[in-house]
């Protein structure tokens, strides 16, 4: 049996006839020995659900559902017997140590007090217990006769780490405990726990936001958002393969997890419940449908031992390539295989690199993928419905891709305008001047000047940075669901280049279009893609997550194509200096 086991807990707050549901209908449990994680953002219901585990979420709450530790329900038992509980079974690490504190009183008198009152235990027992407990978080008994503000931060987290453990709890719930420590300090709080861990069996909840130092200690993950679960599973696995958008979105904006990834958040804010009646993530969502709307998924289980809220039964796949080929006929007859049986999918929202050398392929499977080259034998698929012999990969909301040299993706004796509009014009989307709106928000989301005279400037009269901008507007005047960009960076200066990325990531971000990136150039992938698949002779040797890949590579290829980076790196600089 679990030792707490949580069914259907809801947890909702009244102020001035406005009710907040804070927590919604979650459920889990935590074997003894075991660390569990709950990971979200700010206002997610993480802090409720560990109140509400203590009965301490306030005179305004009401609660309802089943908390269960040790075979008994805790919403149930009258606070007298409650209260025997609290400390003595179940302790809490808050998060703001100087307002949890008493400001006038010792340290250590603070930390004596839950042992003299729930244990019973003589005063000088207590004093020695104090002591042994200093040692064993790492503070020099002396300072038990200190002050609150006497002590640093990361010393008062201790002390009140060394007041969780005083009546010796069978469970430790720690919220937020390292948000406002330095790396230094929260390494020392993350190696103490998983020292009490290992030496005393703790069974311990991590409450935080900070989900590189819960992923350090949990085995378990819970994803919360806006109250209720979305995910859970083992840690590795949910964080190495998010399956749900939110997770992907926490995992994405998270430094230390992709050290070479730029940060990207999740755009729109996160909101407590509302009683919305749909999914209450779907206004941030990467792929909503209909349903998403209209009713709140429910948790189901996944393969791996993972539970996923999702109508679409998490991230789903947007693309599919399957057996793809496709050959040139050479002089003489020979045969080039560019394309030979490459097997590939796209999901919502992700950005998926293919790279590779020269020649290896890449730009010819971008052209399938597009539509715009029929493959020999093979198909692809994009939203269940055929790119091929359909309208599936060009209508709006489909396929676009951006080709990789500007001057001849654009027609040098076209308009900006008249080259932005043009794909309005041929799918015959809205009446004229709704062509022009549309054209001029799509200059606008490049960067690029809406005014009448940039509009009706000939594209030769452009810069290449410009001209590459004005074919990335033209693409998203369709709005995409996915965007193919074909080296549209290599014929472009670095500074342009750079800026030309950041633009095309930062719209991806924002409007949570999938994108096909092709690419040679191994460091820009790391910056931007989410999973990277490498392409030799025709076919995906090798693919996986973007980091995984290129810091870890399985194939001889793949470790060849990584080795080839020359010039200055600051990571040769660090080991060359470790190296004298």
């Amino acid at each position: 049996m679990p030792l707490l086991e949580i069914n259907d807990l809801h947890c909702r707050y009244t102020t001035d006839g406005h009710t907040v549901h804070a927590v919604e209908g979650v459920s889990f449990a935590v074997e003894e020995g075991e660390i569990l994680g709950i990971v979200g953002e700010s206002g997610s219901g993480k802090t409720t659900l560990a109140l509400s585990v203590m009965r301490l979420p306030g005179p305004n709450a009401s609660v309802s559902g089943s908390i269960v530790f040790n075979g008994t329900d805790l919403l149930v038992l009258p606070e007298p017997d409650m209260d025997k509980v609290r400390w003595k079974e179940i302790a809490i690490v808050f998060q703001n140590s100087l307002e949890v504190m008493n400001p006038v009183m010792t340290v250590g008198r603070q930390v004596m007090e839950p042992m003299i009152r729930h244990t019973c235990v003589p005063e000088a027992e207590a004093e020695t217990r104090c002591a042994e407990l200093f040692t064993m978080v790492g503070l020099d008994p002396s300072r038990m006769a200190d002050y609150p503000h006497q002590l640093s931060g990361g010393m008062r987290q201790r002390v009140l780490l060394a007041m969780a453990l005083a009546c010796k709890p069978r469970l430790l719930i720690l919220d937020e405990v390292t948000s406002a420590l330095d790396a230094f300090t929260r390494r020392e709080i993350r190696d103490l726990l998983s020292s009490l861990q290992e030496s005393c069996g703790y069974t311990m909840i991590l409450i935080s936001h900070d989900i590189t130092f819960v992923s350090s200690l949990a085995s378990q993950l819970i994803v919360l958002y806006a109250g209720r679960v979305v995910e859970s599973g083992p840690t590795t696995a949910v964080l190495s393969d998010p399956r749900h958008p939110y997770t992907r979105g926490l995992v994405h904006a998270t430094p230390d997890i992709f050290l070479y990834k730029d940060l990207w958040g999740i755009p729109g804010d996160a909101s407590i419940a509302d009683g919305h009646a749909g999914c209450p993530f779907c206004r941030r969502c990467t792929q909503p449908v209909a349903e998403c709307w209209e009713s709140v998924p429910a948790l189901m289980p996944a393969d791996g031992g993972r539970m996923i809220s999702c109508h679409r039964g998490g991230i789903a796949t947007l693309l599919k390539a399957d057996g793809l080929q496709y050959t040139y006929t050479l002089s003489g007859n020979r045969l080039l295989h560019a394309v030979d049986g490459v097997d590939l999918d796209v999901r919502e929202g992700e950005v998926l690199a293919v790279v590779g050398q020269t020649g290896s392929g890449k730009s010819t499977l971008a052209h399938i993928l597009a539509g715009v080259l029929c493959p020999a034998h093979g198909e692809v698929t994009f939203l269940n419905g055929k790119v091929h012999g359909g309208t599936n990969g060009n209508r709006f909301r489909g396929i676009q891709i951006v080709f990789q040299d500007p001057f001849s993706s654009t027609n040098s004796r076209f308009s900006v305008l008249d080259a932005v509009k043009e794909p309005l014009d041929i799918n015959r989307i809205g009446d004229p001047v709704e062509r022009v709106d549309m054209a001029q928000e799509a200059l606008d989301l490049v960067r690029l000047p809406c005014n009448e005279e940039f509009l009706q400037k000939y594209c030769s009269e452009l810069s290449g940075g410009q001209r590459q901008r004005v074919a990335l507007a033209r693409a998203m005047v369709m709005r995409p669901k996915l965007l193919i960009a074909d080296e549209i960076t290599s014929s472009l200066d670095v500074s342009t280049a750079a800026n030309v990325i950041r633009l095309l990531k930062g719209l991806q971000n924002r409007r949570g279009f999938a994108m096909v990136y092709i690419s040679h150039d191994l460091t820009l992938t790391l910056k931007i893609a989410d999973r990277i698949a490498v392409m030799d002779a025709g076919k995906i040797v090798e693919s996986g997550n973007a980091h995984d890949v290129m810091l870890s590579p399985k194939t001889e290829y793949t470790r060849r194509l990584v080795g080839s980076r020359i010039g200055l790196c600051c990571h040769d600089h660090f080991h060359n200096h470790d190296a004298v």
